[in-house]
């Protein structure tokens, strides 16, 4: 038996869900920094009258460090590993927060933005890959689960956020929690590490490459860029649809309109908006865990289709406060899946060796799909109501849906037969 395909040792079998609570920590120490961030928009504008345009540009240099940077940082991960990449992404978030303390400026607070993009991505990144490395057998639900620390951990602070910022300020606020933030994720970086060969089982549902692509052969790969294509237009399709909600709910008319659900009485947006990091967190490991056992392109072709349907319903029936809930809840659910399965199936194709770093190259459709987004105020200017941005919305997840069943999952068979045939040659010409 090859070292690689060496059965896990009971102790190794415990170290696996050690490093996904870890990774899983980390995410969630890292989540406000993305989800945290509109907590503190008013406050700064209240006191520095800078404009709420201009200090969301602060958010968007935030993102796109924070994805586009990713495959430098996933390189340095497949290379020295992750536990020295997370402790300096540790660093760079205490830093940045606390550079937003003492921001006076726009520029500072611009720099402060970079930094922590840099550091959150570094901790993303080398998480959502050490996931990837350790449960080849159970890929999706553990990407899925360790997606879901940085889509739902802010729900955790929000309160105490809020809290701080009316008693203390915000910039005490900032401080206290990025430090704070920091200094966990520093700690707990010392207990990653990646699989040696051996530790982690081979997979015996999916398909899985038994081959290490390099990130260039990756980037020269129809199947990397149909995915990315695929993730773009999920990811735009969704973004544009939720980060309009407050404006589409006020333009309903039903934003304030108490809703009654689960026992719970709120207004229709505020309901909306505490279900969307729940759902939005929840759907990752879910999907992850339904495409461990059906396949990644099967279940990205429900949960896709599910999500233009929930698009267009949402359009149709949304002026119902009731509706307008349920329907929103339905969008985040099928939104989100998206940072599970992306990753998993691109590990399945290209390997484990250089996951992080491919995975991560993957991840960049977020920053490419979150500048098309401000897009969908044009459309809505242009046509005069949000039907188009829902229209479009919901056909770039349908399309999604058609390529992962007609395009992706084609393609993959291909690339498996190509895959056998070059073994046996190998194994006869070494």
């Amino acid at each position: 038996m090859s070292p690689d395909r060496a059965p896990a040792t009971p102790l190794t079998a415990s170290v696996r869900p050690a490093q996904l609570v870890v990774g899983i920590i980390c995410m969630v120490m890292i989540a406000n920094l993305q989800y945290g961030w509109t907590l503190f928009v008013l406050p700064i504008d209240n006191k520095f009258h800078w404009g709420r345009p201009s200090i969301q540009v602060a958010f968007s240099i935030f993102v796109l460090c924070e994805t586009w940077l990713v495959p430098v940082e996933g390189w340095l991960v497949d290379r020295f590993g992750p536990k020295i990449v997370v402790l300096v992404g540790g660093i760079l978030v205490a830093i940045a927060w606390a550079l937003n303390s003492i921001a006076g400026t726009l520029t500072m607070l611009y720099v402060a933005a970079a930094i922590g993009g840099i550091g959150a991505g570094a901790v993303y990144g080398s998480c959502v890959g050490n996931a990837l490395k350790w449960f080849p057998d159970r890929r999706g639900l553990a990407a899925g689960l360790t997606a879901a620390g940085f889509g739902a951990g802010s729900a955790l602070t929000i309160i105490p956020i809020q809290g701080m910022i009316q008693r203390s300020g915000y910039e005490a606020t900032f401080l206290w929690f990025g430090l704070g933030q920091g200094l966990v994720v520093v700690a707990l970086s010392f207990l990653l590490k990646a699989p040696r060969p051996g530790e982690a089982p081979p997979s015996t549902r999916l398909r899985q490459s038994p081959r290490d692509y390099a990130p260039l052969e990756v980037l020269g790969s129809p199947i990397f860029w149909v995915m990315y294509v695929m993730f773009v237009l999920v990811g735009a399709g969704g973004l544009m649809a939720t980060a309009q909600l407050a404006p589409i709910a006020t333009d309903f008319q039903i934003a304030k309109i108490p809703v009654s659900l689960l026992g719970l009485t709120l207004p229709a947006l505020t309901f909306a908006l505490s279900i969307d990091r729940v759902l939005n967190g929840l759907t990752r490991p879910f999907f992850g865990w339904v495409s461990d056992h059906i396949g990644r392109e099967n279940t990205m072709f429900i949960a896709f289709g599910l999500e233009a349907l929930g698009i267009w319903a949402l359009s149709q029936f949304g002026r119902d406060p009731v509706l307008f809930v349920i329907l929103s809840g339905v969008v985040f659910f099928a939104w989100g899946e998206i940072y599970s399965l992306f990753p998993s199936t691109c590990t399945d194709v290209y390997g484990v060796k250089y996951a992080t770093t491919n995975a991560g190259l993957l991840y960049t459709a977020k920053g490419t799909a979150a500048l098309l987004v401000p897009l969908a105020n044009v459309l809505a200017a242009a046509s005069g109501d949000w039907r188009a941005v829902f229209l479009v919305a919901a056909l770039m997840n349908l399309a999604a849906a058609i390529m992962a069943l007609a395009v992706l999952k084609p393609l993959r068979a291909v690339h498996d037969r190509t895959l056998d045939k070059v073994r046996p040659a190998r194994l006869q010409h070494p």
